[in-house]
């Protein structure tokens, strides 16, 4: 099936009158999306905010902000047919009940997968964020063939690739893939990541595709890097302290995908550039400004770099916008 990129879906109770917003958590968040039977635990606080797209491969990235809840999904709801697995992780602390056993307490941080062919309860006893991915059951089981042997997982937030999996999540969520080419890799990843941070606690280990991970690991360096453009001390050694990895790895991830790390930082510092001249008013900012603010030390290696990436000087630039 194919599956049009399309941005991050939102539902609010902020946006339903008071008097509906019960029925339209229990019968349209609770039934339709979640396959779950609501009870909030402060009737004064219903609130539940819902972010979600949706990936090939029958992936779900999503995030949900809850008011104090307890929901079941109890055995009358498994009709539905529902079978995929639920990866999730909270910013607090909340109790979880897999196949009638005893609820057993989340910590923040950690990572739950459930399996929702099985019944489960939890308890919010705090308002949260959960940051949730459903995964179709067998193509998840292809990469980690003993993932059925259990209901559910709970892998400590400490896990070994944890940080690779739900920065890339995070990615996604903030940043989703525009064309159906990328909308592809990016399910990839999140499944080959899935196995490999299930590698250790599944039964039988997990496939790891090599690729995809480093794929992933160069999509959070160059995010890591565009958000510290300005930043005229950005270096190799930061970054690869920041992202847990070694300058060395960081290097032979951006020689994999033809280009260096400066090669990388130069251009998109210049792309910032480009954009602050056109952008910003010539009476109260300088092209020595702007070159500072899209990172670069030194306003002569800024020109000669500017002029042979667009052929023109940032002076050139300024003058035909303003001609427009």
């Amino acid at each position: 099936m194919t599956v049009t990129p399309v941005p991050m879906q939102r539902l609010s109770t902020e946006d339903i009158p008071q008097r509906e917003r019960l029925s339209f958590v229990h019968d349209f968040v609770g039934h339709y999306i979640g396959g779950l039977r609501f009870r909030h635990l402060d009737s004064e606080d219903v609130r539940i905010d819902l972010a979600a797209m949706w990936l090939p491969g029958e992936l779900t990235v999503g995030q949900t902000w809850f008011s104090p809840v307890h929901g079941a999904r109890a055995r009358d709801l498994l009709q539905d047919g529902r079978e995929h697995y639920l990866l999730a992780t909270h910013n607090e602390d909340h109790e979880l009940s897999v196949d009638g056993k005893d609820p057993v307490r989340v910590a923040a941080g950690d990572l739950t997968l459930v399996n929702e062919a099985v019944c489960s309860e939890f308890w919010f006893g705090k308002p949260q964020a959960v940051y949730v991915m459903a995964l179709d059951r067998r193509l998840l089981a292809r990469l980690a063939p003993r993932v059925d042997m259990e209901a559910s997982y709970i892998l400590p937030a400490t896990a070994p690739h944890m940080r690779l999996l739900t920065g890339y999540a995070d990615s996604l969520r903030s940043s989703p893939p525009t064309t159906e080419k990328a909308s592809e890799m990016a399910s990839r990843h999140i499944y080959d990541l899935t196995a490999l941070v299930l590698d250790g606690f599944v039964r039988g280990g997990a496939e790891r595709n090599e690729i995809s991970i480093a794929e992933a690991r160069l999509k959070l360096v160059q995010k890591d890097i565009l958000e510290r453009l300005s930043d005229q001390s950005l270096h190799i050694d930061a970054v690869a302290r920041r992202q847990g990895v070694t300058p060395r790895y960081i290097q032979r991830l951006f020689e994999s995908s033809g280009t260096t790390f400066s090669d990388f930082v130069r251009e998109h510092r210049l792309e910032l550039a480009f954009r602050l001249l056109r952008e910003r008013d010539p009476g109260s900012s300088t092209i020595t400004a702007i070159a500072h603010d899209a990172g670069f030390s030194e306003l002569s290696s800024f020109n000669r770099a500017f002029r042979k990436r667009f052929e023109a000087t940032p002076s050139e630039i300024r003058a035909a916008t303003l001609l427009k």
